[in-house]
């Protein structure tokens, strides 16, 4: 007898009959011997639901009151799931974040997991019981109140209940056949993955890729979890993450690889897009030592997130240059606004905020030991004629701005460029990619 935690997203339960056909699947692995742990999101578009109707009572809702409205949709969908269970004559119980024993801590919107104490979850266990945990939520201990734990919330709850019941897999279930070399609804010849490993799925997740959030894959590669990426309405095989020491379970396809031996790895495992950033450049920086430390520390302060960073020659008849970084298009405001009341001490020029561009990452572990990787990327952005705006590189992957219209036909080109086109198209079930 095997432990599965199985994730189901808001896709997959979105109305009654999704909820009886997972209920079908989730008994189906029951049958077979198993036992089997749940995590669930709200329905559908329930969260979003909730968000506006905060919005309509109060233009800034308070963190707590918003944390009690939004973790009670996935109190819907875990009861519904194991009433479901139930009239197929087996016996489920759901059990909200702090009755599971997810522990955070006190930040309201984006709580951090600190503790798993699954005691309840035993010994339904114990007792045969099909368990059904609400995703996206906790509790911390010294507040008392609850915590929800903001983007891909419940495939963090999966793992982390996979980590603390040490599990054999922790299957992800989307509306996707697992992990693509692109996004399907991008590049329509993606091809799934049988497996990537944990390192290549952080950037991949980091830069766009949606299937896995990258909470969820840290928290697993860090406590050695299994990660199974699925499609709730097939049942072939998906994606296998694998981290470090982990080999493909037997009977799973394609070669038996662990992140780490010494083998030989695809160039490229896969394209990730993002249209989720937005570019600020800081025009006519005094060019001497410590203006760029005051510039990120002033945005620091603001609390949002830089990724790309480009400075300039300095013009030798000025002695300015110009700073251009991203970030994600909800933190503009608040760094632009940080910077504008820092202008005179800090003694920049002007600042150009820029929210049509388009991030495009090529990633894989094959690229430490295979040159030519860039100029494959750059060769075939050029015949499109495509302009880079920015570039960004790490040991494993390569990243370009580009115009936002651009980043579609970009990803298509470059995918087919480094082989990675499949013989048809790929199927999207439903069209969210949660």
């Amino acid at each position: 007898m095997a432990l599965f935690v199985q994730k189901y997203g808001g896709s997959s339960v979105a109305d009654a009959e999704s909820i009886k056909r997972v209920a079908k699947r989730i008994v189906d692995t029951r049958r077979a011997g198993h036992d089997v742990v749940v995590a669930v999101s709200a329905m559908g578009d329930t969260t979003d639901e909730l968000l506006d109707l905060a919005a309509q009572v109060a233009p800034i809702p308070a963190p707590r009151e918003l944390d009690m409205l939004l973790s009670s949709g996935e109190r819907i969908s875990m009861a519904l799931l194991a009433m479901a269970i139930h009239s197929m004559g087996f016996e489920a119980r759901s059990f909200t974040g702090s009755q599971a024993g997810m522990i955070t801590d006190a930040t309201h919107g984006a709580a951090r997991i600190v503790d798993v104490t699954p005691v309840r979850l035993r010994e339904a266990l114990d007792e045969g019981a099909i368990v059904i945990v609400a995703g996206f939520q906790g509790f911390n201990r010294d507040t008392r109140d609850i915590t929800t734990l903001g983007r891909g919330g419940s495939d963090t709850t999966a793992v982390a209940l996979a980590a603390a019941l040490d599990a054999d897999v922790c299957e992800i279930y989307s509306d996707v056949d697992g992990i693509f070399t692109a996004d399907p609804r991008v590049v329509p010849r993606a091809q799934k993955l049988t497996h990537v490993s944990s390192e290549e799925m952080l950037e991949l997740a980091a830069n766009g890729a949606k299937v896995l959030y990258i909470r969820a894959v840290e928290y697993a590669r860090r406590h050695g979890v299994l990660i199974h990426a699925r499609s709730t309405f097939s049942s072939g095989e998906g994606t296998w993450v694998l981290g470090h020491g982990m080999t493909l379970p037997a009977g799973a396809g394609g070669p038996t690889v662990a992140e780490g031996e010494e083998m030989e790895e695809p160039i490229v495992a896969g394209v990730a897009t993002d249209l989720s950033q937005a570019k600020i450049t800081v025009t006519g920086v005094p060019d001497v030592p410590g203006k760029a430390a005051e510039i990120f520390k002033i945005v620091a302060k603001s609390g949002a997130n830089v990724d790309m960073i480009v400075q300039n020659v300095s013009a030798a008849s000025t002695g300015r240059t110009d700073i251009s970084f991203t970030l994600p298009k909800e933190d503009a405001a608040i760094a632009l606004r940080a910077l504008a009341g820092e202008q005179s001490d800090v003694g920049f020029e002007n600042l150009v905020h820029d929210d049509q561009i388009g991030k495009l990452s090529v990633v894989g572990a094959g690229m430490r030991t295979h040159s030519g990787v860039s100029a494959t990327l750059f060769e075939a952005l050029s015949v499109s004629g495509i302009n880079i705006e920015m570039i960004s590189t790490s040991e494993i992957r390569i990243s370009v701005v580009v115009r936002g219209d651009d980043l579609a036909e970009a990803a298509r080109v470059v995918h087919t460029a480094y082989g990675l086109d499949g013989d048809a198209e790929a199927v999207v079930h439903a069209g969210s990619g949660r």
